[in-house]
């Protein structure tokens, strides 16, 4: 068996999914959530099952991660998936920050697991949870492999002059501030993915995948490897998402904490919790905002607006830093299933040769697929990014099967 669990752990939650690489069949999925709280709460799917996919909830106090875990194992004895009817043999954790230390997936050891901690400083947001769900994750399973795969690692091959901002080079190395980049499992996935469905070798291709989800990033992938993103420091640079502002002057910032008073932490909640979309329209959700649009409301048509301009923007900035490309790939949520904003999107690549083919594009399905027209010069694709799948694939890469 190459059975993997894949954890994905927050501050007060955590995801998690059984999985079999070998067949790329998901056996179970869930969410343990508002750990911490009076009363926490389970959802547990067993998935495949004859009856089909068979969801169970429930709310009970769940104090810490590691209870959460107790809670999960459970949850696997009381609806199955039985362990030890389909044993995982690693798991697979999902950190956000890598700093420059971690370019690879790595076998978590006290040592591994002090750094991940230590990163905490660049992804205060993120690593924190992370580190808390491998700890309670090392208790339940100490007879497993567990591996940190790094949201980061993949773009470790960015070029110097596109991580690099040009502050004073002493207090970026002091602070260890760079553009590290985000979304790297899923841009790594949609590429290789891509390549396979055009049946060209990777090493071949010039492409661009766009990872549109709430949290939104663009990513120029030369040959397989990753030259550009559109995500920095933090996972707030770069598109307009659905409630980070993305790029942004940063006398912005100046001008609000002189004005308004604002603290560090209140700027910090205003750009990443209370702009983009949310902020442009009262909505975090591109289906909301396409239904205002079309609605006639003024508000939602300029947010939708800003989102297009933006997005057209890095789309040619990086076919310019790439000098061409041959795949344009949609994923995540906005991706695989806005029809509008993929059309918007590269609307005005017809200069280029590329274009789209309406029914195509308006096709409602969960496979990878063209939406092209047969004589477009660049292939446009969607293609279902599967987060999980690559973690659990990284793992195994590091743990091996039994």
């Amino acid at each position: 068996m190459t059975v993997v669990l894949v954890i994905n752990s927050g501050s007060s939650s955590f995801k998690y999914q059984l999985l079999d690489v070998e067949s790329q069949t998901p056996l179970a999925s869930g969410l343990v959530e508002r750990i911490g709280q009076p009363m926490g709460a389970l959802k547990h799917k067993v998935l495949g099952a004859s009856t089909g996919d068979v969801e169970f909830e429930r709310e009970l106090p769940i104090p810490d991660h590691t209870e959460g875990f107790a809670v999960m194992l459970r949850a696997f004895e009381e609806y199955g998936p039985l362990l030890h009817d389909a044993p995982p043999v690693a798991v697979g954790h999902r950190v956000v920050q890598g700093g420059a230390r971690f370019f690879q997936p790595t076998l978590i050891d006290d040592l591994v697991e002090i750094n991940i901690d230590e990163l905490a400083v660049l992804a205060p947001l993120h690593n924190p949870g992370a580190v808390q769900g491998i700890r309670a994750a090392r208790d339940s399973f100490p007879d497993l492999p567990h591996v940190a795969v790094f949201d980061t690692a993949f773009h470790q091959t960015l070029p110097p002059a596109a991580y690099t901002y040009a502050i004073d080079r002493d207090m970026a190395r002091k602070h260890r501030i760079r553009r590290y980049g985000f979304h790297g499992t899923s841009h790594k996935f949609v590429s290789e993915a891509a390549a396979e469905y055009v049946g060209r070798p990777l090493r071949d291709l010039k492409q661009i995948v766009l990872h549109l989800g709430n949290g939104a990033s663009v990513t120029a992938v030369d040959g397989g490897h990753s030259v550009e993103t559109s995500m920095g420091l933090t996972p707030l640079e770069g598109l307009v998402m659905g409630t980070r502002s993305g790029d942004i002057d940063p006398s912005v910032l100046l001008v609000l904490a002189r004005r308004e008073e604002m603290s560090p932490g209140e700027l910090d909640t205003f750009l990443n919790k209370r702009s983009g979309m949310l902020g442009l329209a009262g909505a975090s959700d591109m289906r909301d905002i396409e239904e205002r649009r079309a609605e006639g409301n003024g508000a939602a048509r300029l947010a939708f607006d800003v989102y297009i301009h933006r997005l057209r923007a890095y789309i040619g900035a990086y076919i310019a830093q790439l000098g061409g490309v041959d795949v344009i790939s949609f994923t995540a949520g906005v991706g695989e299933n806005s029809p509008l904003v993929r059309a918007e999107a590269i609307a005005t690549l017809g200069f280029l040769g590329v274009k789209l083919d309406p029914e195509r594009n308006e096709e409602r399905r969960r496979d990878v697929r063209v939406i092209s027209a047969d004589d477009s010069a660049v292939t446009v694709l969607v293609v279902p990014t599967n987060e999980e799948l690559e973690i659990a694939r990284q793992t195994l890469q590091v743990a091996g099967p039994a």
